[in-house]
């Protein structure tokens, strides 16, 4: 390899990591806003955080449910239930998908670590916390896809667990 191909090389890697950080951190920041937008009216809504979003917002969620029908609610269910008895792991000690409604975990989490946890699946664990059968869908799904999938996962919460979990 010539000298200079090695620096070439590696700038290259490191603009593209921070493409990918960029990337990240705007999905992240859109996700944030619609949650902003999904959260704020429901402070006067007594059911769930989408009954005043916008057209736009509205499509976001449904695309949404249509991608989470297609790719997630196999194993975590069409009503976000989760598999029965999530907590327990399985015989060979992988975990269960566990719901995404409001008995789950999933509002325990901030916004980043749920777009994450979709990216990257399972392989984001470290090995001494567990295994989970999770695929990655970084490489399946566009980032608004991604994006969609969790407003409409928290399209489906009561307006005290978004509260809740927009503090995280």
């Amino acid at each position: 390899m010539k000298p200079g191909q090695r620096q070439k090389k590696l700038a290259v890697a490191k603009q593209k990591r921070r493409r990918q950080t960029i990337l990240f951190f705007g999905v992240a920041a859109g996700v944030l806003l619609i949650i902003t937008a999904v959260l704020w009216p429901s402070q006067n809504n007594n059911g769930g955080g989408a009954g005043f979003l916008s057209d736009s917002e509205l499509e976001l969620v449904a695309m949404g449910e249509g991608v989470y029908n297609t790719y997630c609610a196999a194993c975590h269910g069409f009503t976000l239930e989760g598999q029965p008895s999530w907590q327990e792991p399985f015989a060979d000690g992988s975990f269960k998908a566990p719901p995404h409604d409001e008995t789950g975990h999933t509002w325990h989490h901030d916004d980043a670590y749920l777009l994450e946890s979709i990216k990257l699946g399972g392989a984001r664990l470290a090995p001494t916390i567990g295994v989970s059968a999770m695929p990655a869908y970084d490489e399946i799904l566009t980032d608004q896809q991604i994006t969609a999938v969790l407003a409409y996962i928290k399209s489906q919460w009561p307006a005290e667990i978004l509260e809740a979990q927009s503090t995280r």
